[in-house]
């Protein structure tokens, strides 16, 4: 894990030695794969056998370094760019995180940093081996667009947050490229409300050489073997992480703090604006990033 300490400054690698760690990492990404299964294995034993007798910041702790060895299985690096003006990360227990959504793996690198729960769309508890995993360390499902679903939602998500559990909430409601954002749904802020938590916005982008890439979106029909290929095999996946200062809610709507936290992460992320016209299209790249080949 790496600090901010200034401007990226990459420097590209030659064609033949990109053609040489590509080549590399293909041959070597089946052993990855079965490393990441044996990993997710080893992790639902552990949660399955000691969480019920840990406290939270023992649980916490065993989350924060599962999530760490799979970043490095995963092959991702990570650079945490933290706001000068932010609270320290190890200070903001307790906190609901509002972020841009990328890819399945956007839970594990906010995790690696900060040992963080979520809310997930009820079909991921049926994922294989993650899903288990995922419902396993405490996980959030919902049914989405069931306003009942909602209010119970919201009821558990703040009485973790009373308890001083962060919880990660994805508000956009499905993936990206990361090349923009959409509108940031607001209905499940209104746990922070009720549990006067703060709202800190978080944001994500991956980069290989400094340009932003697409090999970790997870977007339109990719299946998840299909992403851990993709991710696997991409030479010099950076996972940038910006930590921002949390929202000052008082007075404010669940509405007007979503809104806030949006356009503090387009910022961060130098993000054009979105119109109703870019939510409504399909979430595949208008113009083609850097990419895993």
């Amino acid at each position: 894990m790496q600090q901010d300490v200034g401007a990226e400054t990459p420097r590209m690698p030659s064609a033949h030695l990109h053609r040489l760690i590509k080549t590399a990492l293909v041959l070597l990404a089946p052993l990855a794969l079965a490393l990441i299964v044996v990993h997710i294995l080893w992790g639902m034993l552990i949660a399955g056998l000691l969480f019920p007798w840990l406290p939270l910041r023992g649980r916490d702790a065993l989350v924060q370094f599962w999530s760490r060895i799979l970043l490095i299985a995963l092959g991702i690096r990570l650079q945490v760019h933290h706001d000068a003006a932010a609270k320290p990360i190890g200070a903001t227990r307790g906190s609901m995180l509002l972020l841009n959504h990328v890819s399945w793996a956007d839970v594990f690198v906010i995790a690696a940093v900060t040992p963080a729960r979520f809310v997930a769309k009820a079909e991921v508890a049926h994922w294989p081996l993650l899903g288990r995993f995922a419902a396993s360390v405490g996980t959030v499902y919902v049914q989405r667009g069931r306003r009942h679903a909602i209010a119970r939602v919201n009821h558990t998500v703040a009485q973790r947050l009373r308890l001083g559990q962060s919880i990660g909430i994805f508000p956009e409601g499905t993936t990206t490229d990361g090349s923009r954002l959409l509108r940031f749904h607001a209905n499940l802020v209104q746990a922070a409300l009720e549990a006067d938590a703060p709202v800190i916005p978080v944001g994500l982008q991956y980069r290989q050489d400094g340009r932003p890439s697409t090999a970790a979106a997870f977007i339109g029909e990719m299946n998840l073997v299909e992403s851990l290929w993709r991710i696997v095999i991409a030479p010099r996946l950076t996972a940038h992480l910006y930590w921002m200062p949390e929202i000052a809610c008082e007075g404010l709507t669940r509405q007007a703090i979503a809104a806030r936290a949006r356009e503090a992460i387009g910022a961060a992320l130098q993000m054009p604006e979105v119109t109703a016209v870019d939510e409504a299209a399909d979430t595949q790249p208008d113009t083609p990033l850097a990419t895993a080949s």
